[in-house]
């Protein structure tokens, strides 16, 4: 597949910037991240991207500032830009400013991707043939992990497995983010920070959205946790817990 095409995310959001960069590198994207304008600005003295998806509110540097500095003489921007806001009415000033998309957040993961194959389309055809088709849809799972060191592994031998995948560090996070691209399979760790891995599937098992979601819990084998985990293991809302000892445990139970 080619991997030329480069996309730059300029977000200070943590979650939301590696649930972007994943999805776009289960396309076939490669994908460089910074937390800011300074940072992306930084980037951009090494790459060159085919598309900068921004975020206008940031620290530091925020997106509006950002698309100052990458102006050329002509005051039109140097490179494609997608416009990432909360602020919806925004739209007709960023049309005005020749931004090339313009998403306001929350927003689905689908229709970002689409937005931005669209405008890569723009220069390059080879696009669509390689990354447009949807006729056979991958797999989307969302996993639940903050442990970064886990979730790495897992990230990657979900993508390897076909997956796209969409990502969360927190309970919390996990909750208000899964509704914005439904997801066929959700794999949470038993242990996060905030909420225990149980009680965000119990949350999430209300939602009817989710009604055709599997429902995976996760943690290590411990003779220790050996009492807790078998009556997990009996709740409803869990349709599997995994108790593994290598992480491909988890991946083989999602299929």
């Amino acid at each position: 597949m080619d991997s030329d095409k480069i996309i730059l995310i300029i977000d200070d959001e943590e979650d939301l910037r590696d649930t972007i960069e994943y999805s776009f590198t289960s396309k076939g994207f490669k994908v460089i991240t910074a937390v800011d304008g300074v940072d992306g600005l930084e980037k951009l003295e090494t790459v060159k991207p085919d598309l900068i998806i921004l975020d206008m509110n940031m620290p530091r540097m925020n997106g509006v500032e950002f698309y100052g500095k990458i102006k050329g003489m002509d005051e039109k921007p140097k490179y494609p830009v997608l416009v990432l806001t909360a602020r919806a009415n925004m739209e007709q000033l960023f049309k005005e400013l020749d931004v090339d998309g313009f998403m306001a957040k929350p927003f689905e993961l689908r229709e970002l991707v689409k937005e931005a194959i669209s405008i890569i389309k723009k220069d390059s055809s080879a696009v669509q043939k390689e990354y447009g088709s949807d006729e056979k849809r991958a797999r989307k799972v969302f996993i639940v992990e903050n442990n970064k060191e886990i979730f790495n592994k897992l990230a990657i031998l979900f993508l390897e497995a076909g997956y796209i995948v969409n990502s969360a560090q927190s309970g919390a996070s996990s909750i208000k983010r899964i509704t914005m691209d439904i997801p066929d399979v959700i794999v949470a760790a038993l242990s996060l920070h905030d909420i225990s891995g149980d009680i965000v599937i119990g949350k999430l098992r209300r939602l009817k959205e989710l009604k055709k979601t599997k429902f995976i819990l996760y943690a290590a084998s411990s003779r220790e946790k050996e009492k807790i985990i078998q009556n997990l293991a009996q709740k409803e809302e869990i349709d599997l817990f995994v108790k593994y000892t290598n992480i491909n445990d988890i991946v083989e139970a999602s299929s």
